[in-house]
Order: structure tokens, then sequence, then C-alpha cells
């Protein structure tokens, strides 16, 4: 009896460790092999993917009959059941279309897009192969109602719906849930710290308000990329492009990118993955010499400011130093009354002189996957580091160079809740403002008092001479510029270096950085739990610690640091009001709280009509707000004409300057009869907040009348959060063979963010009621009068209406021959009044129209295929605190053609973009775009 039970105890072991295997092959219905589609055994975690042929193997502990279930992106899921051990499936896929494919960003839970509550777009790995732009990065501008702005080869802007600059704080940027924006500057460097091509799963981008699910920053829109886990895509994949950038202004030069991705499964308990990407190549130069105040003037002018020329924004009025001179007797007594009132501006530098365009790319990630139960609940670290140098466009020109940046999760998940904490660090590295290296190595020469005083000798001797006065004007230029340093020269170069590694701006130009945030956020979904609804909760908790030195924010006493707090639940039931009619309803709530503001709750509703299984119309009313930025709260930057400072309540006092005569940036005036013959004075900014005119009213009203009634107060407001109340409605539906995807919004923004530039007094009250003893001259009106004041860009709300509204749609289609053609159109709009609110800076930059057109075909002959993209933007209107300016309409064509070569499971490919060569710019500033022309390679990229 002992001997059979033994055997019998035997044989049930050998049972429970069974072994079923299926393999075959997945292909579309032209036969085409599809690499990458997922095959997982119904009720279980076990799963893989086919590879480069389409061919897959699948094992399991279940023994027949079970089911699998085949997905690919684009392809309708199929469910198959096996009957029989070892045995041959070979699955052929029925292709769907963008409406079936699924998103997570919407709802914060899987749903296909026709489903979807809001406005989602979806770029997934057939659009990324098939991209015609240089990456996939790129290849987002070829959605509906996305801007791209180019910043620099490296570094680009994504956007939606209108109010944007490079510094895009109204838009996030999520990489497998974690916010990538560097915490110095509070917006993404682009792809910077993204992914590499191979390593991307998925991109998905929602438009518009989503703070009810994603907080404070989530105002505008996010933009989610989510990588493949090393427990579905094995082996190791890469790829390497090589071409060129062909610019006007820089030529033709080489372009190189790689990226290779490593992913192993130890075990159904243990993966790892790797990735690593390098890109090199030379930027778009910025070489307009236009002015930038919008004058007309050029470098004949004498109070020129080129557009990429710096060290010309050190202005000043010559008979102010006329009159400083005389009454420091060195020149003689009445010769003031020969030097005319106006400002003159010091010789600049081309932006081409103070940088080599050297744009640079690296980065890597690593991942460790830990599934203690072999089952979908699984621990995470992820460790990303990036590293480059690019061009960067705020207040001033930056590069960006040697930046880092690097962040490291843990996570915990399953498929109903995660809880994850990650830090993101940044160090400046070697980067420096190139404006400032402009100015300062003008003045590491000959300081500004010695060469103004210069000027003004040399146009008194050349007037007094019997010259004209553009020509004593010339010859009082050559004079001061006497021995000046030219490029080219060893003399320029060190005095170049030292200027670049000098943090204090008032004699070098380097930015000192290492700022950091902390976050931490968690979700659970109770729809496993509840029948009635789904019903999600989470939170998120972060805390940011500046730390620029002084050279960014006002810390030059030490970090500063506060913290946010936030929790949410959602509500989503979906009602069969009849056999063809579906409604599905959607509640979310969130509150918010900063340290330094009140607690904000963001609602959103939305209902989802779904008819006759095509058709689907929605409508949404949402609520977003945005607490102030970083930026916005304690910015402490000079940047030349203006400083930028924060709107957080104890910011304006920490930012203290010293004024002084020598220098000219205090009067003489002042000096003996006001300060008692102090020559230098200390103050902070407070004043641009409680103290100060509007600039417009200063430099255009009283300017030119004189009268001190067109001096308009401006006193701007302290930062405080920002709110918006979004409406929406969409329809996405199937006529046919054609697939719609149209919406319409209307957002009205309360407390609009933004900045104003303002003049604020060395003394005297901006009501006008401190006069000179003895005289009925207010003291305030004396020192614009004398050039005693200090001009601010504050970081305040409007109290003016803004809105804007907008609309989008996209058609999409086979024809001809199974040919996909794809056409959107976008409009957007801004609703206010800038006549009437002059000083006050939307940003709203987009164009009103945009168009948007792609044809191409995978296949047009065996493993051939090939996709051409145009794209054509109306003109608008650019504002940003480095300047405004119009942006021309342009239009934009991209090709490809690729080759696939199964036997070694790669995909050659050559491409253009801007084949049309018409060189065009998004953004007043920066280098014009040229084309690119490229081959590469990408080997077992499933």
């Amino acid at each position: 009896m002992k001997t059979i039970l033994k055997l019998l105890t035997l044989l049930f072991c050998v049972g429970s460790f069974a072994q079923s295997t299926v393999k075959g092959k997945v292909t579309d219905e032209s036969g085409l092999p599809l690499p990458g589609a997922n095959i997982v055994v119904v009720g279980t975690t076990s799963g893989t993917v086919s590879d480069f042929d389409g061919n897959y193997t699948i094992t399991t502990d279940l023994n027949p009959p079970f089911s699998i279930r085949v997905s690919y992106t684009g392809f309708e899921d199929q469910t198959l059941e096996v009957t029989s051990n070892n045995q041959t499936l070979n699955i052929t896929l029925k292709e769907g279309n963008q409406l079936d494919e699924v998103v997570i960003s919407a709802s914060r839970t899987p749903e296909r897009i026709f489903e979807s509550p809001v406005t989602v777009e979806r770029f997934g790995l057939k659009e990324i192969k098939n991209t015609a732009s240089v990456d996939f990065y790129d290849g987002l501008e070829n959605l509906k109602g996305v801007d791209i702005n180019t910043n620099s080869l490296t570094f680009k802007s994504i956007n939606t719906r209108g109010f944007a600059t490079f510094a895009n704080t109204r838009f996030m940027q999520l990489v497998d849930g974690m916010d990538n924006s560097a915490p110095a500057l509070n917006f993404p460097l682009g792809n910077l710290l993204g992914m590499t091509e191979t390593d991307v799963q998925s991109v998905e981008l929602l438009p518009g308000a989503a703070s009810a699910l994603y907080g404070a920053n989530a105002f505008n829109g996010i933009l989610f990329m989510r990588s493949k886990s090393p427990f579905d895509h094995q082996g190791i994949s890469g790829y390497v492009k090589r071409g060129i950038t062909s610019q006007e202004a820089a030529g033709d030069n080489d372009y190189t990118d790689l990226g290779i991705r490593m992913a192993y499964k130890f075990s159904e308990k243990f993966a790892v993955k790797v990735n690593f990407g390098y890109l090199k190549g030379t930027d778009w130069a910025a070489t307009s010499e236009e002015d930038k105040l919008n004058r007309g003037l050029t470098r004949a002018d004498i109070d020129y400011d080129g557009i990429n020329v710096y060290g010309d924004e050190v202005s000043t009025n010559i008979n102010g130093v006329a009159e400083t001179l005389e009454g420091l007797g060195i020149i003689p007594s009445g010769s003031s009354a020969l030097i005319p009132s106006v400002n003159v501006s010091r010789t600049g530098y081309n932006e081409q002189d103070l940088t080599n365009y050297n744009a640079e790319s690296i980065k890597a990630d690593w991942g460790l996957y830990f599934r203690p139960w072999e089952n979908d609940f699984e621990i995470q670290y992820v460790g990303k580091i990036g590293s480059g140098n690019t061009i960067y466009q705020g207040a001033n020109r930056y590069n960006i160079k040697n930046f880092f940046l690097q962040q490291h999760k843990l996570e915990i998940r399953n498929d109903n809740f995660f809880v994850r904490g990650y830090i993101t660090e940044d160090k400046a590295g070697d980067s420096y403002d190139m404006v400032f290296t402009g100015i300062n190595i003008n003045r590491a020469w000959k300081d500004d008092s010695t060469w103004f005083g210069q000027y003004v000798g040399a146009y008194l001797q050349g007037t007094l001479g019997g010259l004209t006065s553009d020509q004593a004007h010339n010859v009082a230029r050559q004079t001061a510029d006497t021995g000046r340093l030219l490029p080219g020269t060893q003399e320029f170069q060190d005095t170049f270096n030292q200027i670049i590694n000098d943090p204090d701006l008032t004699t070098g130009s380097r930015f000192q950085d290492n700022s950091q945030i902390y976050h931490a956020d968690a979700n659970y979904n109770f729809g496993d739990m509840v029948d009635f609804a789904e019903i999600q909760v989470g939170g998120s908790f972060r805390t940011y610690r500046l730390n620029s030195f002084g050279t960014i924010y006002t810390d030059v006493d030490g970090p500063i640091t506060y913290s946010e707090v936030g929790f949410y639940t959602q509500l989503q039931r979906s009602l069969e009001l009849s056999e063809s009619v579906e409604l599905k309803l959607t509640g979310s709530l969130r509150y918010d709280k900063s340290e330094l503001f009140d607690g904000f709750f963001s609602p959103r509703l939305s209902a989802g009509f779904t008819v006759n299984e095509n058709h689907n119309f929605r409508a949404s009313f949402q609520t977003g707000f945005r607490n102030p930025t970083t930026q916005d709260l304690y910015i402490g930057l000079d940047v030349g004409r203006a400083i930028l400072v924060g709107g957080a309540s104890d910011n304006p006092a920490r930012d203290l300057r010293t004024y002084n005569v020598d220098d000219g940036t205090l009067s003489s005036f002042a000096a003996n009869n006001i300060f008692g013959g102090q020559q230098s004075i200390t103050r902070d900014a407070t004043g641009a907040y409680n103290n100060s005119f509007f600039a417009s009213s200063v430099l255009n009203g009283f300017a030119q009348s004189g009268n001190p009634a067109d001096l308009e107060i401006a006193n701007s407001n302290l930062a405080q959060p920002e709110q918006v109340s979004s409406f929406e409605v969409g329809y996405r539906g199937k006529l046919n063979d054609i697939i719609i995807d149209a919406s319409a919004y209307y957002n009205s923004y309360q407390d609009f963010l933004a900045n104003e530039t303002v003049i604020a007094p060395f003394y005297g009250d901006v009501q006008l009621t401190e006069t000179i003893p003895g005289t009925s001259t207010p003291l305030a009106v004396a020192a614009i009068a004398n050039g005693d004041f200090q001009a601010y860009q504050t970081y305040t709300n409007s109290d003016a209406e803004v809105n804007s509204y907008g609309a989008a749609i996209q058609v999409s289609a086979k024809v001809f021959d199974e040919f996909d053609l794809s056409a959107n159109y976008t409009y957007a709009k801004l609703d206010f009044d800038v006549a009437a609110n002059p000083d006050f800076r939307t940003n709203f930059n987009t164009p009103e129209h945009k168009v948007k057109v792609s044809f191409g075909k995978t296949e047009l002959f065996k493993n051939f295929g090939f996709n051409t993209s145009w794209r054509w933007s109306d003109n608008f209107f650019w504002e940003s605190s480095f300047g405004d300016g119009e942006i021309p309409a342009y239009n934009v064509l991209d090709a490809q053609i690729n080759y696939r070569i199964p036997s070694l499971k790669a995909t050659i490919k050559l491409g253009a973009t801007n084949l049309l060569q018409d060189e065009y710019f998004t953004a007043f500033g920066t280098g014009f775009i040229g084309s690119m022309y490229y081959a590469s390679l990408t080997i077992n990229n499933l």
C-alpha cells in the first residue's frame, strides 16, 4: 500500500509540473508577418510576443483545453482555443482602425479611443515605424491639435491649445509615470530624459485641462510615453541613423543618432532591461540681425539691438552721461548742451561668435522588474540619466552645455493599483547665458562708464570740429571701440572662457544649479470589487528644492523648498439604454494644496453616447488649475533690459541689487540731491509690486509727452494660482471605410498667469505725492527723467478676461489599393483685448489655422513601404520674454521609404525632412530650420 501511495504521489507531481506548448505565426490578411504581437494565455499572466517574422512559442503549466488571446495595435483581437499539447496555431489578424486602439491616459484605466470621454491622441508602434520624421518625437507634430516649437535641433517643445513658450510650464510630459521636467526650469527639455526609439511601446497625448486626475501642472495637456516591458519584449534591438543637416547659415553638417535596447527575462519572476541613446549634430544657427525691439533699426543705428546680437542690450542716454562728466569736471561746463538726449547702445557680438552650435544628447536608462508570485504584482526600480548640449531660448538665449539630469523611481503595481516614488535632479553643467556673455566680454575689456565716457568725448570733439551729428556718432563709436576684442583672437577666446566660467552675472554668464524634485503618487482601482461602477482613488505629494546658488532664483542664501499635495477620485459607469445605444458617464474630483496658497477643487464631468457601435458622441466639462511654477514664484534673473522677479510673497525682498554712479546705473543728480552724496545704493525688487509704473506708459506715453498724467500705476499683484473652465464636445465614428475624429472646445481662464513689464523708480512714490523740496516736480518723475529706475518683468495674474476656443477634425481612410490617407485641420483662437492690456503678455503663440496630411502604404510591394507627411501652418504673432515678432506661414514636406530584410530581422529607411527646402522658423529669435537627409538601419525592433 505504501508503494502504491508513493507511485500515485509521483504521478500527481509529474502531472502538476506538466507543461503545454503552443507555437505558430501571426500575420495580417495579406500574409505580412506581425512582429511584436502579444500572445497571452487567457486567465494567466503567461505570455510572449511574436518575433520579427511573426513566429511565436508560448509555454504554460495549464493542460488543454485552454485559450490564448492575440492582440496587435491597429488590429482586432482574436481568441483561439488550444485543444492539444504542441499544437501549431497560425493566426491571421484582421486590421482594425485607430478607434479600436486602447489608451490609458484619458481615465487612468484601459479603454478604446472610441469610448474615451475626452480628446486623446495615440502614436503607436505602427506610427513610430512609419513616421516620415527623423524620429518618433518629431513625428508627434503630425497629430492633430499639436504644436512643436523648435528651440534647437535637440530641444523641441510640445504643446496643445495655445499659451506656450519654450518654458512650457502648462504642458506635462510623463515617461512611465514620471514627470521628466527639469527641476531648475520646471519644464521638459524635449526628449533629453525621454526614451530611445526601440523602447517605445506607445505614446498618448491628452490635450486640454486634466487637473482632475493629474494635478496642478496638467493644465494645457499631457504627453504620456510608455516603454516596453522586459517580460514581454526580450532580446537585443537597436538602430543607427546617419545623415546630414542642411541650413543656409550653417551649411551641411554630419548627423548621427543611434540607440540600443537590451532586455532579458531570467524567469517569470525577474527581468531586466537597459537602453542607451546617442545623438550628435550641428544646431540650427540663429543669425538674425533684425532689430529685436521691432523699431526697424539696423547696425548703422546708434541704439541698435539685434535679435541674435548680444552685448548691444547695454544702452544709455548719452546726455545724462555728459551731465555726469560735466559735473565731475571731465568735460567743460556747458558741454552737455551739445550732446543730444538720445540712447546709444554698445557694440554687440553675433551669436555664432559665442557658441559652437554643438548639438549632442547622451541618455541611458535601466530597470529591474520583479514579480514575486509570477502574476501581475510587480516591483520596479528604474533609473534614468541624460546629458547633452542644446540651445534654450527663455528670457535670453542660453547655451545648455553638459547639462545633466537624472531620475530614480521605485514602484509597486498590479492591474488595480500602483504606488510610486521618484526623485529628479539636475545639474547645469557648463551652461551659460549668451546674452550676458556678450555683455560681459565688452565690460571685461572696457567698463560701461569708460566706454560711454569716451563715446561722449569723441562725439563732442567731432561736433566742435564741424562734423554732422551722424558723422560724430560714427567717429564716437570708432573711438570707443578702438582695441575691442575681436572673435578669432586668442585674447577674445581667453576672455570668453573666463566669462562663461564665472557665475556672477555682473562679470560672467555661467549658470549654477543643483535642484531636485521629490514626488510620490498612488492610485487604486476598485473595479474588481464594485459591480455598479468603476471607482478610483489616488493622490500625490511633491517637494521642490531650488538650488541655483543665486544664478536663476533668489536662493543666494541657500536652497528654497516648498511642497504640494493632492487627492482625487473618479467614478465611471456604463449604461445600456437600448440595444443600439450605450451611455458612459465619468465623474472626477481632485483637491490640491500648495503650502504657499489656498487649496483648489478640480471637478470633471463627461458623458459619451455610443450609437450602433460605429458612432460615439461625447461632451465634457472640466476645470483645471495651475499653481505658479518655480520660476513664477522665485526667479530673480537679470536679463539685460529688465530683471525677471517672481511673485511669491517673500521673493521681491530677496532680490537685492546695487546701483552706483560709476557704472551709470545711478545718476549724479540722485547721488548729490537725493542720497546725500552716496555714490551707490542697494534696492530690492519690492517696488516692482508696490511702487511701479507700466513700462508702456513710461516709454510710449510720458517719454513723448513729458506729461506726468500719462504715467500709469502698475503695482503688479503677487502671483496666485491660475484656473480654467473648459467645455468640450466631440464625435468619433466610422462611416463606411472613413474614420472621423472631431472635437471643439471653449476655455475660460481666471487669474491668468503671465508677465507685466513695469518700471520702479529708485525714489519717489508712483502716486506722485512726494516732490523735490521747494518745487512741484514729483520725485518719481525726476527719477524717470534721470534714468534712476529699474525695469522689471513681474509674474502676476490678470484681472482681464482671457478666453480661447478652437476645434480639430481628422479624417482617415484606405484609398486606391489599400493606401493610408489621413488629413486633419486645427483651429485655435485667442479671445483677449490686447489693446486694453498692452503690458500683459498671454503668450498664446499658436497659429489660427493648421493643416496636416499624410499618405503612404506599409507594403507597396513585398517588404517595401513608404510614407509622406505634409503640414501647413498659418502665420501668427509670437510673444515671449525674449522678444515679440511675426512668424510667417510655412509648409513642410517630409518623406521616407523603407525596406524590410526578414532574414536579418532588419529595416532600412531612407528619409528627408523639409524636402521643399524652404527654411522656416516656429518662434521669434530661433535659428531657421533647414532640411535633414538620413539613412537608418533598425534591427530586431518588435
